[in-house]
């Protein structure tokens, strides 16, 4: 794969650019020890990811989010850093796979998965803002769970399914749409309800 077809860096632009907006630090690992494990082979720009430092740092990153994720409202001042974050990874990654593809295709994939990422990002964020609402902890932490699975199952199939990750992650940002356009109406009602309180 050291030099990525263009349905295969679509297929992990999409994948690890929706993967990274819900857990960046677990795309990263994922990719790294797909990578130094020799399941399958990066991009020679993206090998960097398999070191024994970046996946070390992605580690102790993962488990801080792990924690920081199931914990009410600090989920969410976690999120609201990683605006700034998760999004422009994203995009340096998909740049980085498609490393041997023209320059006006390496903007392409690193804008389309920043913007991917963003928006998987944003409804993570929203969702978890809506269920800190609830008293009880475990739906947040079910959340939490499906996100981290969904990364790391998501970062596997972008890298072995390219086609079917495209299809996936088309749906999903349908699905993000959906929730994001609800669950606004949902904030927006509670703030108009806390004000007229």
């Amino acid at each position: 794969m050291g030099g990525m077809n263009p349905v295969q860096t679509l297929g992990l632009a999409l994948g690890a650019g929706f993967s990274s907006g819900l857990n960046l630090y677990a795309t990263v690992a994922t990719l790294g020890f797909l990578e130094r494990f020799g399941v399958i082979h990066l991009p020679p720009a993206l090998h960097g990811l398999s070191h024994p430092a970046v996946l070390s740092i992605a580690m102790v990153l993962y488990v801080l989010e792990f924690f920081a994720d199931k914990i009410p409202y600090v989920d969410t001042v976690w999120d609201a850093i990683h605006t700034f974050i998760r999004p422009p990874a994203a995009a340096l990654l998909a740049y980085s796979a498609a490393g041997a593809a023209p320059a006006e295709w390496r903007w392409a994939a690193a804008l389309l998965a920043g913007g991917v990422a963003l928006t998987s990002h944003g409804t993570k964020a929203s969702a978890r803002a809506a269920v800190n609402t609830t008293p009880e902890p475990f739906s947040n932490w079910a959340l939490s769970f499906g996100e981290d699975v969904l990364a790391v199952w998501l970062t596997w199939m972008a890298t072995a399914h390219p086609i079917a990750t495209t299809v996936i992650v088309v749906a999903l940002l349908a699905l993000s749409v959906f929730l994001l356009f609800h669950l606004f109406r949902f904030a927006r009602r509670a703030l108009q309800r806390l004000f007229a309180a």
